[in-house]
C-alpha cells in the first residue's frame, strides 16, 4: 500500500523541587581556542530564560523551571489557549518531572484532546542532566506556543513539553539519573521512575511524534583520536533498530529530519547524522547512534511514533555560546512544530496503517531478533582545535541507517508469561500494550526456549561498556505444548505495538527482560504458535 505524501526512497543526504544550582564549572574541561570560537557566533535573536540571563554562572534550577512553567499556564489560560502542569512522576531524589500540555481543544483531558482531531507531539529535554542547552530551549519553546509567535500552531496540534525528564541529573550537573543510569538507555526496561514518567505520559496521549533534545561532545575522545574538534552545529538521527515500520522511519525522515536540516543550514547551522566514538583509545571508528531497542528515539519508533534525536553542539564547553545551541534547539523544534501542524492528516494515517499492518502480520513471517551497524567510510569535518580551520578526514563510520540482520525468528501469536512475571507485564502494560492475564487453567503450543550457552558480560552500546552486567544465553527452540496456569499473562501480537513486545520479550538479545533479571527463568516465557483458546481477562 502507498501511503500519500511518502516517497519510496529511504536514503538521507545529509547536509555538511531543589534550589541549589547546575553546577557549570566541572563542565567546563576545554578551553576553546579563538580560532574555534570565531566559527560560532551568537544568533541574532537572543533567548531569555532563568538560566540565560546576563552574568548567570548556572542554567535555569529546577525550582526556577517549575516557577516559569506555572507561570506560563497562567499566560496561556489567559490568552485563550488551554494550558496544564502536569507533575508525571517524582524523581529518585523527590523532584517533580513536570509536563505543560498546551491546546485549543475544547479541554486537556487526553479523550478532549482525542476528539479535538488534532495529533499530539511530544518535546523531551535534558534526560542527560549535563546537557542543558535543549532544556533551556524547551522553556523558550513553551513560552513562543504560550503566549508568542508559535500560538497559531495549536489551532493544528496538541504540544507536551517536558523540558527536563531528568532533574536530578541537572541540579547535580552529571549526566546519569541519582542512581548512576542513563536514562536513555531505560526507555524499555523502564528501571528508573524517571524513564517510567515518560512511558506513562507517552501512553496516555498518545504522542504522533517526540523530540529528543540531547548535547553532543565537542573535544574530548575526538581531540584525543582525531587531534580536532566537533565543526557541526547539530546532529540528528531517526529511528534506527530492527523492526521499525518502514513508513515510520519514511515520516520521521522525509517529513521531520530534512526540513529540519533545511531550516538549520538556513540560519548558517551545519548539520551531520548523529555520530559518537567509543573510549578505547585505539579505535578511531565513529559510530552513528545505537542500534538496540533502548533509547527513546528507538522505543518510540517500536511505538509507531515519528521520532528524533536533536543534539547540539555543547558538553564539555559550559555556558560557551549557550545561545546558539539553545537556537540549534528552537529552529529546529519549531520546524517540527510547522511540519506536524502541516501533515497532521498525513501523520495520523500513517499510524493508523502501520499499526494495522503490524498487527495484521502475528504468526505470519519473521522478524529481526537483532541488528548492528553497517561499516562504511565517510568523510567528517572537525575543526583544527588552535585555527578553527575545517580539518577533513575519512574516517571509519558505523551506519544505523543500512542495519544488518544478526538473526531472523518466526514470528509468534503472541508470548506467553508465567504468574511470576508480574512485573514484566506491568512494564508492557506501561508501555501501552495490552497484556492478557488468564482466567482458567488451560494449554497452548508453543515454542519454549531451551538454554544452550549462558553467561554474564557487561552491557554495551557504541559508546563502550557500562557497568551494568547483563545475563546473555543462547537458546534452540523446542515445538511442546504447555499447560498455562490461571494467573499467567497472555501478550498477543496481534496489536499495533507488537514489534515492541518483541523487543522486550526475546530472551537471547541484550535488551530483553530476561538478560535484564525482570523475567528469571527462561521457563517463565513461551511462543504461541497458535492462536490459543483460553479465557482471559482484561488488566488496568
Amino acid at each position: 500500500m502507498h501511503i500519500p505524501g511518502v516517497s519510496s526512497n529511504p536514503d538521507v543526504v545529509s547536509s555538511p523541587v531543589e534550589t541549589s544550582p547546575l553546577q557549570s564549572t566541572p563542565l567546563n574541561t576545554w578551553q576553546e581556542s579563538p580560532g574555534v570560537s570565531a566559527r560560532f557566533p551568537d544568533p541574532a535573536r537572543k533567548y531569555d530564560t532563568p538560566g540565560l540571563g546576563d552574568g548567570r554562572s548556572n542554567f535555569t534550577t529546577n525550582t526556577e523551571l517549575n516557577q516559569s512553567l506555572r507561570q506560563l499556564v497562567g499566560a496561556a489560560n489567559s490568552s485563550g489557549t488551554k494550558a496544564e502542569l502536569l507533575t508525571i512522576g517524582n524523581s529518585q531524589d523527590g523532584a517533580p518531572i513536570a509536563a505543560l500540555l498546551l491546546t485549543r481543544a475544547a479541554g486537556t483531558a487526553p479523550q478532549q484532546l482525542d476528539e479535538s482531531g488534532r495529533p499530539t507531539i511530544m518535546l523531551v529535554g535534558q534526560q542527560h542532566g549535563d546537557e542543558p542547552a535543549g532544556g533551556e530551549a524547551l522553556l523558550v519553546i513553551a513560552k513562543e506556543l504560550s503566549q508568542g509567535s508559535m500560538q497559531t500552531v495549536l489551532d493544528r496540534v496538541n504540544v507536551l513539553i517536558v523540558p527536563r525528564a531528568n532533574p536530578d541529573g541537572a541540579a547535580a550537573g552529571k549526566r546519569t539519573t541519582a542512581n548512576g543510569l542513563d536514562m536513555n538507555r531505560d526507555h524499555l526496561l523502564l528501571q528508573t521512575p524517571e524513564a517510567r514518567a515518560l512511558a506513562g505520559l507517552s501512553r496516555t496521549y498518545r504522542p504522533i511524534a517526540v523530540f529528543d533534545s540531547h548535547e553532543f561532545t565537542v573535544a574530548g575522545r575526538y581531540l584525543d583520536k582525531f587531534q580536532g574538534v566537533q565543526r557541526y552545529d547539530t546532529l540528528l538521527q531517526t529511528p534506527t533498530t530492527a523492526n521499525v515500520h518502514e513508513f515510520v522511519n519514511k515520516a520521521s525522515t522525509e517529513w521531520y529530519l530534512l526540513p529540519i536540516q533545511k531550516a538549520l543550514t538556513e540560519q548558517g547551522q551545519s548539520t551531520n547524522w548523529y555520530y559518537t566514538t567509543s573510549s578505547k583509545a585505539d579505535d578511531l571508528t565513529l559510530s552513528m547512534g545505537g542500534t538496540r531497542p533502548d533509547t527513546g528515539r528507538n522505543v518510540y519508533g517500536l511505538k509507531n511514533t515519528a521520532s528524533l534525536l536533536i543534539e547540539s553542539r555543547g558538553t564539555g564547553i559550559g555556558r560557551t555560546h549557550i545561545q546558539r545551541r539553545v537556537h540549534s534547539h528552537v529552529v529546529a523544534i519549531e520546524s517540527a512544530l510547522q511540519t506536524t501542524a502541516q501533515r497532521a492528516k498525513d501523520l495520523e494515517q500513517v499510524r493508523t496503517f502501520v499499526g494495522r499492518d503490524v498487527a495484521s502480520q502475528a504468526c505470519k513471517g519473521e522478524f529481526v531478533l537483532e541488528a548492528a551497524h553497517t561499516p562504511e567510510k565517510r568523510r567528517v569535518v572537525f575543526l583544527d582545535p588552535q585555527t578553527g580551520e575545517d580539518r577533513p578526514q575519512e574516517v571509519n563510520w558505523n551506519s544505523a541507517v543500512k542495519l544488518r540482520p544478526l538473526g531472523t525468528r518466526a514470528r509468534p501469536c503472541g508470548y506467553w508469561l508465567s504468574p511470576s512475571s508480574g512485573d514484566a507485564a506491568d512494564k508492557l502494560r506501561l508501555l501501552g500494550l495490552q497484556v492478557l492475564r488468564v482466567a482458567e487453567t488451560g494449554s497452548l503450543l508453543a515454542d519454549t526456549y531451551q538454554e544452550v550457552t549462558r553467561g554474564s558480560e557487561p552491557m554495551n552500546d557504541v559508546r563502550g561498556p557500562s557497568e551494568r552486567t547483563i545475563e546473555r544465553v543462547k537458546v534452540s527452540l523446542q515445538r511442546t505444548a504447555i499447560d498455562v496456569p490461571e494467573g499467567s499473562f497472555y501478550v498477543p501480537l496481534n496489536q499495533p505495538l507488537a514489534n515492541l513486545a518483541i523487543a522486550a520479550l526475546e530472551p537471547d538479545t541484550q535488551s530483553s527482560y530476561f538478560a535484564n533479571h525482570i523475567i528469571l527463568g527462561l521457563t517463565d516465557i513461551a511462543r504461541s504458535m497458535s492462536n490459543p483458546s483460553l479465557v482471559y481477562e482484561e488488566v488496568d
